[in-house]
């Protein structure tokens, strides 16, 4: 199928694609990558031994830093007035090393993608910069579109490997390489939701977010969702004390609430600053 890059002119000449004519909407996109490293420089990291100081704080400024500077990174970019920047971690023992979720959100003419995806990169720079005197070997990987929303193209979300076929797969990709300006079809969503942890549990679980598949809870249940969390890791029979809460998309739940995919699950404790 033919298509047209936005980004040339009729001359084949590189330009910034005009979105004056484009209506304002909410947008937003995630992005996300990880930092391999060797379980000694993790071990560090987690207990605050490195010599740089605080990672995963200097990390997350870094991130948001480059999210508002991407237009002057990325050629093409328009700059945005982003009303949002988020920057989550989670430790992963199993890598070793630690995963990154860069998450943009404004009110404009045109996607975030950038944003997201420059965040999370330079996020990741940082903590190879925090740990490399102590680990010159890590590496940084997997930089990724995860999903996003809005815009002429509506929403779209990466599918996980397990749920795609081959033709599937290859057609996901290339609608986030083409990215929103072009209006491709939405992709299904994957088949997993995404746990976080706030305030004080994030502390004791040393970990900001994690995904789970669909396929690892016996129902689609939040309650089934912690059973698979605790069978993951004991760390997270945190949860089960009678303390904590839970909200499903942002909205107050109890545990027999039902879960789909694309669903954002967070716990906390009573008292917390969000």
């Amino acid at each position: 199928m033919s298509r047209t890059f936005t980004h040339l002119n009729a001359r084949g000449e590189a330009h910034m694609v005009d979105v004056g004519d484009k209506p304002v909407s909410h947008r937003e996109a995630l992005a996300s990558a990880r930092v391999r490293m060797a379980a000694e420089t993790l071990v560090r990291l987690v207990e605050g031994g490195l010599p740089k100081g605080d990672v995963l704080a200097t990390a997350r400024i870094a991130g948001i830093q480059a999210a508002k500077r991407t237009a002057e990174l990325i050629p093409l970019c328009h700059t945005l007035p982003l009303s949002s920047v988020r920057i989550d971690f989670d430790i992963d023992p199993a890598l070793p090393g630690v995963l990154v979720e860069a998450r943009c959100r404004v009110e404009g003419r045109t996607g975030v993608e950038m944003e997201a995806l420059t965040a999370a990169s330079v996020a990741c720079l940082t903590l190879y910069d925090m740990c490399k005197a102590v680990d010159k070997g890590m590496v940084v990987e997997a930089l990724q579109l995860e999903r996003k929303t809005g815009g002429k193209s509506g929403d779209w979300q990466r599918m996980q490997a397990s749920d795609a076929s081959p033709g599937q797969a290859a057609e996901s990709t290339a609608a986030a390489e083409l990215g929103d300006e072009e209006g491709d079809a939405v992709a299904p969503q994957a088949a997993s939701v995404r746990v976080r942890f706030f305030a004080e549990l994030r502390e004791r679980l040393q970990c900001d977010s994690v995904s789970v598949p669909m396929t690892d809870m016996d129902t689609t249940t939040i309650f089934a969702l912690k059973q698979a969390l605790i069978a993951r890791d004991p760390r997270f029979a945190a949860l089960d004390e009678p303390r904590v809460l839970c909200a499903l998309n942002r909205r107050m739940s109890k545990l027999d609430a039902s879960l789909s995919p694309g669903d954002e699950i967070a716990f906390f404790p009573p008292v917390t600053g969000g």
